[in-house]
């Protein structure tokens, strides 16, 4: 095969964002994937006949959208419905329902009256921040191990924050160093009130809701918007493949070659950089190699030994990597009915989140920490087929159960092939204890626990965000400082998945990011030369 200008290792949709804006800027661009799909881990399975399902990502916000307009996606047949509730969640004799038009506040004071006045200074303090975040979301950070590239992003810093007060100033230092809990015990004293928002605080996060740093990924969740509408939550018609697709239609009309089956072996290192990879036991030679892999996968088992420094290797060996999520789909007879809330409704169509209290998410936790996963998860389910008729036969559903926390180590003696159906047994259960009846309308299913994970998508120790979103593994620390502005310790080697700013969810923005990198380095090179 001739050479490339550009290799880029693995289908998903960072994967595919790279490529497309490097091959938009003429470059000659393979995209090499693993399994044979594309998609990584939004993809739609047909997992029973006639019953098909996002299979890993579930949920449409925070996919960015300069990258839908700039890939057309539209166009290439995307289509993005908004829930007609954003949020639904039972609790024990009364619910909570969250959505446009003033019926958050409204439901949030119905249950403590002066809750919603604490909603409305919630609401200040993230109109305070979220701006701010969404400004870096598709900048690289600030490249703390070089001084000279690190000063101008700092002093971009510093213009952002200028306007602020020392007030102000204090919101941002709490959403950034402090737990959910803090901020939200200030906020309210409603406990469904603060489920509401101290889920998104544990989402794909192997934490207490007490654990300093979830505020941050409770923010992470709000920077999204859906069919145009800020903050809020949709679903895209076929499933996340749905995305991808359309994405992998955008690559090809823009002359990519994708190819499916195609395994990465190793990165091939020439004179001190990036070169090329081997796949299938062939070589691929390229001046530039972009991985949109977990970082811990890349440097241990693709980047050759001896390759970076001993230094780099170490960390990179000790790179974070634990969602606790334990991922479901379910083909159901007929839709549940809550106790709570019997009737077919619009809060059918809402992220229904069974966890009703901060002080349960705590105790899932502790008990996931103590033996391994939780008898009570944390589960929030949705039912896509409320608004998309293509994923299930006419009168049948299917639903999505995203659950916390089930480790992807267990112990000595125990493993996930054994303990799966167990682990899904009390999901079921969970539900079938707000929905009576869940558990007999349950047609089949399927699992993926932590191990699944990573099996089928390479979601190294099970982590949905290709590292944990921790203080110690974001902005200019994510993968490492030195290495955040996709650049990797290797030169001619960049990094444009997860675990690169800003981090997890499927948002395109480390694929766009990515690919601004590598064509300003390719820029520098020509007018040296």
């Amino acid at each position: 095969m001739s050479d490339q200008d550009a290799i880029v290792i693995g289908a998903g949709h960072n994967g595919l964002t790279c490529a497309y804006y490097l091959a938009k800027k003429g470059l000659k661009v393979t995209i090499l994937e693993a399994s044979g799909n594309i998609g990584g881990a939004a993809v739609t399975d047909e997992f029973l006949p006639g019953f098909r399902n996002s299979a890993a990502a579930y949920t449409v916000s925070l996919l960015q959208p300069k990258v839908i307009r700039d890939m057309a996606l539209e166009r290439h047949g995307l289509k993005v419905v908004l829930r007609k509730t954003d949020n639904f969640l039972p609790g024990d004799g009364d619910y909570l329902l969250s959505g446009r038009g003033g019926l958050t506040r409204k439901e949030i004071a119905r249950h403590v009256k002066a809750d919603g006045a604490g909603y409305d200074t919630y609401l200040r303090e993230l109109e305070t921040i979220v701006p701010l975040v969404r400004k870096w979301i598709l900048r690289a950070p600030p490249d703390i191990g070089s001084r000279a590239a690190a000063l101008p992003k700092l002093l971009s810093i510093g213009r952002d924050m200028a306007g602020l007060s020392a007030p102000e100033m204090r919101i941002v230092h709490d959403f950034v160093t402090r737990s959910a809990s803090d901020i939200l015990d200030r906020h309210f004293t409603g406990d469904l009130a603060k489920a509401l928002f101290g889920f998104d605080g544990v989402v794909g996060n192997f934490a207490s809701p007490d654990t300093p740093g979830t505020a941050y990924v409770l923010l992470h969740h709000l920077f999204g918007e859906a069919a145009g509408v800020p903050g809020a939550w949709g679903h895209a018609i076929g499933g996340m493949g749905a995305i991808t697709q359309a994405m992998a239609r955008a690559c090809r009309e823009a002359g990519i070659d994708i190819l499916l089956n195609t395994p990465v072996e190793e990165v091939i290192v020439d004179k001190g950089r990036a070169a090329g990879v081997v796949a299938g036991g062939k070589g691929w030679r390229a001046r530039t190699v972009v991985a949109g892999v977990n970082p811990k996968l890349l440097f241990d088992r693709l980047v050759p030994a001896g390759a970076v420094s001993a230094e780099v290797e170490s960390r990179m060996n000790g790179w974070k990597c634990e969602s606790a999520t334990f991922r479901m789909n379910v083909a159901l007879s007929e839709l549940p009915r809550f106790t709570v809330l019997p009737k077919k409704g619009n809060h059918l169509t809402a992220g229904i989140i069974m966890a009703p209290s901060l002080d349960y998410m705590h105790r899932a936790w502790l008990d996931a920490l103590n033996h391994g996963w939780t008898k009570q998860p944390i589960v929030e389910m949705l039912i896509p087929s409320t608004l998309d008729s293509t994923l299930a036969p006419k009168g049948r559903h299917v639903a999505s159960l995203f659950c916390q926390h089930f480790r992807f180590d267990l112990g000595p003696g125990r493993s996930w092939d054994k303990e799966r159906e167990a682990a899904a047994d009390a999901v079921v259960a969970l539900v079938d204890s707000h929905a009576p009846g869940f558990a007999q309308s349950v047609l089949g299913r399927q699992i993926h626990s932590p191990l699944d994970l990573e099996r089928r998508f390479g979601l190294i120790g099970g982590d949905i965000f290709h590292g944990k979103m921790g203080l110690d593994q974001l902005f200019s620390a994510r993968p490492m400082l030195g290495a955040a502005d996709y650049r990797m310790p290797l030169r001619g080697l960049y990094l444009c998945g997860s675990g690169a700013h800003p981090g997890g969810g499927v948002t395109g923005a480390p694929g766009h990011n990515a690919a601004r990198a590598v064509l300003s380095d390719r820029r520098f090179w020509r007018r040296r030369h």
